[in-house]
C-alpha cells in the first residue's frame, strides 16, 4: 500500500526499482550485519585493495599531502618531512590549479593533468592523443555512466556486454532505460570470446527490434580475469566497423596482469596499427582508473576517459553534460596525474616508488596462483587460472540436493552457496549470478586482495567449508 509520500517506493522511477548491483548487494548487505554483531568479516565481494591491507605508495601520498596543506611548503623545515621531488611536484600541480584542490577545475579536468595522460598514452602505445578528447573524471564508473548516456536513446538502444559481465553495466544500461544484450564468454577456453557469438547475439537482438549501437570489452577480464590478445582486438574492431558499433574499452586493469605469455595491449594501440582507414574509422572510447593497478587509490576516485574518432560536436555534448557536475574532484585528478607521470629513473623518489610498486605487483602475481591452486584443490569446484585483474571466478558444481535447497529457501543456488560460505567463515563474496552466467553453471566472484600472509589460511577455511557444504547436500545422501 501506498505511504501517500511523492517518492513513495512504488511511485519511484521503474528504472530505479529494476536496477541491480550484485556487488553490493544481498551478501553485502548481510555482511555487513554480521560485522555490526561482532563476526570478522573478510570483504573480498569487491576490488578494494587498500580495505584489504594494501599500504598506499609513498610518494603520491607525500604529493597528496602537500597539495591538501599547502602551508606545509612554507615551513623552513619541510625538506625534513618530505623529498624535494615531491615538493616541486606538489607545486606543480597547485599552480595547474585555479586556487588549489578545493576550487572547481575545467568540467574536462585540468589541462595539465590531462595534457600528462596524453603523454601517458603516447609513450604506452607509440601514437600521439589529443588532450581536447580525454576526460577525467570521478572514477572510470562515471566516464562508463556519462557514454552510455550519451549512446542509449530509449529501450530500443542496445549495448553489447560480456557475460559474465562487471554489473557496472548492466545496472548503468538499466537505469538509462536501455537494453543490454548478452554476448557468452566461453569458460572451458579460457573465458575466450568468439566474434561468431557476438554475430548472434547482434542478429538476434536486431530480430527483435534492437538497434544495437555499442559493444563493451573488460581486459583484462572482471570477473573472469582473462587477458586479450592482439588477435582477439583486432577482431573486436573489425567486427564493430562492420556492424556500425561504439566499441568501449574497460582497461581499468591495464597494471594487473599476473602471466607473460599475454601482457596487456590497448585496443588503441591495435586500433592505430591497423592502417589509415580503419585507424580513422572506428569510434572507441577507452577507460582508465587509479583504483586498480598496484596504486589501488579507490577512494581518491580518479578516473579518465578518451574519445578516439568522434564527431567534435559530439565530444562537445558530452562536455557540455559534464559541465552539469561543474568538475570532477579535484584531488582524484592530481591522484590520476600521479598514475601516470610517476618518478622517473634520476628522481630522488624513484628507488622507493619502484620498491614498493614491484612488491604490490609481485604479491598480487602470487596470490592470483595460489587462489587459484587452492579452489581448484577443492571438491566440485574448477577454476581457470586469474591471468589479470584482481578476482577468481570458480565454477561451484552444485549438487541437486544444495539446489533443492536453495529452492525451498526462496534463494537463487549459488546465492544460498554464498551465503552459507559467509556465515559459516566471514568471507564474503559475490554470486555468479550477480555477472550473468551460462544456465545450469554457478560462479563465486572473490578477490585476490587479501594480504599474502592471510591468503593461505582463506583458502583452507574455504575449502573445510566446502567440504563439509558437499558431504552434507551430496546427491548419494540425498537418495537414502
Amino acid at each position: 500500500m501506498a505511504s501517500g509520500k511523492v517518492m513513495d517506493p512504488e511511485n519511484l522511477n521503474e528504472n530505479v526499482k529494476k536496477t541491480v548491483y550484485a556487488v553490493r548487494g544481498e551478501l553485502y548487505l548481510r555482511a555487513s550485519e554480521l560485522q555490526k554483531e561482532g563476526k570478522k568479516i573478510i570483504f573480498t565481494n569487491v576490488g578494494n585493495p587498500h580495505a584489504l591491507g594494501q599500504k598506499p605508495l609513498t610518494f603520491p601520498r607525500q604529493v597528496m599531502a602537500l597539495c591538501q596543506a599547502p602551508f606545509l611548503m612554507d615551513d623552513p623545515h619541510v625538506g625534513l618531512m618530505f623529498p624535494p621531488d615531491a615538493i616541486a611536484t606538489a607545486r606543480k600541480y597547485l599552480a595547474m590549479t585555479g586556487g588549489g584542490v578545493g576550487a572547481y577545475s575545467d568540467s574536462r579536468g585540468l589541462p595539465g593533468v590531462r595534457k600528462e595522460v596524453a603523454d601517458f598514452i603516447l609513450e604506452r602505445d607509440g601514437y600521439p592523443s589529443d588532450p581536447e578528447n580525454i576526460f577525467l573524471t570521478d572514477g572510470a564508473s562515471k566516464g562508463v555512466a556519462q557514454v552510455l548516456n550519451a549512446l542509449i536513446r530509449n529501450d530500443r538502444d542496445g549495448v553489447l556486454v560480456p557475460i559474465p559481465q562487471y554489473p557496472l553495466y548492466s545496472a548503468t544500461i538499466q537505469l538509462l532505460g536501455g537494453t543490454l544484450v548478452p554476448y557468452y564468454l566461453t569458460e572451458e577456453s579460457n573465458w575466450g570470446m568468439d566474434v561468431k557469438d557476438l554475430q548472434r547475439s547482434v542478429t538476434e537482438a536486431r530480430r527483435k527490434g534492437i538497434t544495437v549501437r555499442g559493444l563493451v570489452f573488460i581486459n583484462p577480464g572482471n570477473p573472469t580475469g582473462q587477458c586479450l590478445t592482439e588477435k582477439n582486438l583486432r577482431e573486436l574492431i573489425e567486427f564493430c566497423i562492420k556492424e556500425r558499433l561504439v566499441l568501449m574499452a574497460d582497461e581499468v586493469y591495464q597494471q594487473n596482469v599476473y602471466q607473460d605469455e599475454r601482457p596487456f595491449i590497448s585496443a588503441r594501440k591495435v586500433l592505430m596499427s591497423m592502417g589509415p582507414r580503419i585507424s580513422k574509422e572506428l569510434e572507441l572510447v577507452s577507460f582508465h582508473t587509479v583504483s586498480k593497478g598496484f596504486l589501488g587509490e579507490c577512494g581518491q576516485r580518479g578516473g579518465y576517459f578518451e574519445m578516439t574518432n568522434f564527431h567534435p560536436q559530439t565530444v562537445d555534448e558530452l562536455y557540455k553534460v559534464s559541465s552539469i557536475a561543474l568538475s570532477p574532484n579535484v584531488t582524484g585528478q592530481i591522484m590520476m596525474g600521479l598514475m601516470v607521470k610517476p618518478p622517473r629513473p634520476g628522481d630522488i623518489s624513484y628507488p622507493q616508488y619502484k620498491a614498493e610498486s614491484e612488491a604490490i605487483s609481485l604479491s598480487l602475481r602470487r596470490r592470483a596462483r595460489i587462489m587459484t591452486d587452492g579452489f581448484n584443490a577443492c571438491e566440485n569446484v574448477v577454476c581457470n587460472f586469474t591471468e589479470g585483474a584482481m578476482y577468481s571466478f570458480p565454477q561451484v558444481m552444485l549438487p541437486n540436493a544444495a539446489i533443492a535447497a536453495a529452492k525451498q529457501a526462496g534463494k537463487a543456488p549459488d546465492v544460498f552457496y554464498c551465503l552459507r560460505l559467509l556465515e559459516s567463515t566471514g568471507i564474503s563474496t559475490v554470486p555468479g549470478s550477480g555477472f550473468g552466467q551460462k544456465e545450469g553453471t554457478f560462479h563465486v566472484r572473490t578477490t585476490i586482495l587479501p594480504s599474502e600472509k592471510d591468503m593461505p589460511g582463506i583458502m583452507e577455511s574455504f575449502k573445510r567449508f566446502n567440504a563439509d557444504f558437499m558431504s552434507k547436500y551430496s546427491d548419494s545422501k540425498s537418495k537414502l
